[in-house]
């Protein structure tokens, strides 16, 4: 028996997905700054915030954890 592969999700739904897993990620980085006890300016939460971009949030994710700074993370 041979199955199909079938995608179900709209294109309104793909896009609303993964503006939510850009947010989560984004949500991911303030946890990780606050956690240290570093600032996040509202330039660079408005960037973090706005970017959709998950390769980039993922590595901002990684870098928060030893960033000296919030705004170091925009350098990467």
């Amino acid at each position: 028996m041979q199955t199909e592969t079938r995608e179900f999700l709209s294109d309104w739904a793909r896009d609303n997905v993964a503006k939510g897993e850009a947010k989560g990620r984004a949500d991911s980085i303030f946890t990780v700054l606050s956690a240290r006890g570093l600032d996040v300016p509202d330039d660079v939460r408005t960037a973090i915030s706005e970017c959709s971009d998950l390769e980039r949030l993922d590595a901002w994710v990684q870098a928060a954890i030893t960033a000296q700074s919030a705004r170091d993370l925009l350098d990467i």
